[in-house]
Formats: C-alpha cells, sequence, structure tokens
C-alpha cells in the first residue's frame, strides 16, 4: 500500500518483516497461512500488518509487487555485467524463474484475480519494458535482430511458462528459452 510520506525506520523495518514472512509461506505452499500466522512469523502484533496492508489481498499484491519490482530492476545491474546479448539471455532466464516464483503463489494470487486490481497488468508492461531496454542494447550491438518487441517477446515467454503444470516444466522451459535466446540472433546483423 502506497504511502504519503515516508516510514520511520521502525515501521519500514516492520513493512519488511511482514513481506518477508508472506512471501515465505506463500513460496513455501501455505496458500491458507492467516494474517495472525503471517504477523507473528514477522515478530509484529495483527495491528501492525493491518497499518500496513488494509486486507489479506493488499499484503499478497505487495508480495507479488515486490517480486515484479526485483525483477524488473535487474536489466540495468544485467548490461553493467555482461555483453547485451548476455544480458537478454540471463533476464530471459530469470523471467522463467519468475514463473515458477508465480507458480508458488499461484493459489493465493488467485484471490487478486477477480478484483479490479492492476497489479497483473502493470507487471506485464514493466516486464516488456525490461525486456524492450535489453533488446534496444542487443540491437544497437549488432547482436539480436530488430524485428522482436519487448511485448512480444514477453508473450513468447508467456507461452512457454504457461506449461508449467507439468512435471519437470522448469528444465524444459529453460531449454526452450534457449532457444528461443539463439533464435533473437539469428539474422542479427553481427551474428554471435
Amino acid at each position: 500500500m502506497p504511502t504519503s510520506r515516508p516510514l520511520r525506520a521502525d515501521a519500514r523495518r516492520n513493512r519488511e518483516a511482514l513481506l518477508s514472512a508472506a512471501r515465505r509461506a506463500f513460496l513455501g505452499g501455505d496458500t491458507d497461512v492467516h494474517v495472525e500466522d503471517i504477523a507473528r512469523s514477522a515478530g509484529v502484533a495483527v495491528g501492525t500488518l493491518y497499518r500496513h496492508f488494509d486486507t489479506r489481498e493488499a499484503l499478497i499484491e505487495e508480495v507479488y509487487r515486490k517480486e515484479v519490482d526485483d525483477l524488473c530492476s535487474t536489466p540495468g545491474d544485467l548490461l553493467d555485467q555482461h555483453t547485451p546479448q548476455e544480458a537478454l539471455r540471463h533476464f530471459l532466464l530469470l523471467l522463467v524463474d519468475h514463473a515458477a516464483v508465480g507458480k508458488g503463489m499461484s493459489a493465493v494470487l488467485e484471490s487478486i484475480m477477480a478484483t479490479d486490481s492492476p497489479v497483473f497488468d502493470d507487471a506485464r508492461t514493466r516486464m516488456a519494458n525490461a525486456l524492450s531496454r535489453l533488446l534496444d542494447a542487443g540491437i544497437a550491438a549488432g547482436t539480436i535482430r530488430d524485428d522482436i518487441t519487448g511485448p512480444t517477446l514477453l508473450r513468447a515467454l508467456g507461452g512457454i511458462c504457461g506449461m508449467r503444470a507439468t512435471e519437470g516444466w522448469l528444465v524444459e522451459a529453460r531449454q526452450i528459452t534457449n532457444l528461443l535466446y539463439d533464435g533473437l540472433r539469428h539474422g542479427a546483423s553481427q551474428a554471435t
């Protein structure tokens, strides 16, 4: 839940502790975890939880939003550490890992899918923008073809990650993502 003024240090610590406790519970498969249990795990009173998050769904949204924030903050670091095409490859695999996180949270995320929450549209937009940034860097370097957009690439990854209901899907998704990456380099002006 966005606040209009900065949080005090203790309030910020409490908020982070609540998000960490909720993330652990949700990713650990405890989809029915009660807010009281999350507050206890975070070492705060349930009233503190409700001061930060009006509802359980607001907490779930914020956990997911934080996952997306962490993911979408990586392109700059990847470009600093790798060539543009390698940065893109790393980010594609991070997106597959993000789908694995989504799988762990899928049951709790269903509770906000029926609401008017913009969290999923916002996440898709931010992921597509991150992909566009990496694609542009690869195109400028001549190592990535120039006829694919971030939203199109995200849609392709969505198809790959949509198979996650099957056993062993993560290994296969990574293999298919590497094939997709090879296709993005095919036809680039400086094929690598």
